[in-house]
């Protein structure tokens, strides 16, 4: 028998690489859509190998309390990626807050009504870890130890922070109280190839480092590949051991040698910029991947997710030749 899984927001960036792993390895996929009739949306999910036989598409609302359960129902796994991302808002609980929180909630409610699941994957996010106060220098390692303080993101305005810190202690606190085995995967700024046919935003902001080098070029640069993303979220449902979080981040890189190295790659888009001597980088800091790679993950280098990102841009028509 093959497996029945659920990927919430199925058409999202993470998720659309989610769906094509699960396929590929034979999985039946379940996939949550906000609008399953909007080809522009679904296109890139449905022409997928191995979609027409066994990827079928559910229409729900994060708000909404029971639209999750027909996409769950008979699902031994299930992945919720589906949350908002954007760095701004004019009314943070309504735009980000609101549906990060509630979704979660709406997906573990459903999840709980169905025996068949076995374990639910969250995709979390270093927003959630690495916001506390705490500083960031050569000595320090950040660790699954750590956790966002709400406070300290209020007072910063990091609003996306402050969404997914308090759903991923949402998700735990239900979790416990509701016998679920809950995983989570906190990636941090992911790049890659797009499947979607949308620019999304951790990607769109290699587009932005040339018009924002100045004010960038002093800090250091957290990055996730997309496909060693998907992976994670496969592999933490199928190891029986997988639990709890996973610091997710396969690199910390000042943000000069993500240039230079973007540079090579298009040297008329991206400018060779260096630190200047007046601003210098900031320290770097470690992210633990001890036990990101107990899941078997070998990360992939950071020229080569850079490289395939800006074939993928050119492929797309978001970065001109």
């Amino acid at each position: 028998m093959r497996k029945v899984v659920c990927v919430t927001g199925g058409s999202g960036y993470i998720a659309a690489w989610l769906v094509k792993l699960l396929l590929e390895r034979g999985y039946i996929v379940k996939a949550t859509v906000r609008e399953p009739n909007d080809s522009k949306k679904t296109e890139h999910l449905l022409s997928l190998d191995g979609a027409k036989e066994r990827l079928q598409l559910f229409k729900a609302n994060l708000l909404e309390e029971g639209s999750f359960d027909a996409a769950v129902d008979g699902c031994e796994g299930v992945f919720h990626t589906a949350s908002p991302v954007q760095f701004s808002a004019a009314d943070p609980q309504a735009e980000l807050i609101g549906p990060a929180v509630k979704g979660t909630l709406n997906v573990l409610k459903s999840c709980v009504k169905f025996p068949t699941v076995k374990r639910v994957v969250l995709t979390s996010s270093m927003a959630a870890v690495i916001v506390n106060g705490r500083p960031l220098n050569p000595d320090v390692v950040v660790d699954e130890t750590w956790y966002s303080d709400q406070a300290v993101c209020a007072q910063l305005k990091e609003w996306y922070f402050l969404s997914k810190t308090i759903a991923e202690e949402a998700a735990w606190k239900f979790s416990k109280e509701n016998g679920i085995d809950l995983v989570t995967i906190n990636p941090s700024y992911v790049i890659g190839p797009l499947l979607q046919p949308t620019l999304n935003l951790t990607v769109k902001m290699i587009l932005n480092l040339k018009n924002d080098v100045h004010d960038v070029i002093s800090s250091n640069y957290i990055s996730s590949d997309v496909r060693d993303v998907a992976y994670a979220h496969v592999q933490a449902f199928e190891v029986p051991s997988a639990s709890g979080r996973y610091c997710f981040v396969g690199h910390v890189t000042p943000v000069s040698k993500v240039l230079n190295i973007l540079h090579k790659l298009h040297p008329t888009f991206f400018p060779p910029e260096k630190c200047e001597d007046d601003k210098p980088c900031e320290p770097g800091f470690q992210i633990s991947k001890e036990k990101a790679k107990s899941l078997g993950v070998d990360f992939l280098p950071l020229e080569v997710s850079l490289r395939d990102t800006i074939e993928s841009l050119k492929e797309k028509g978001f970065l001109q030749l």
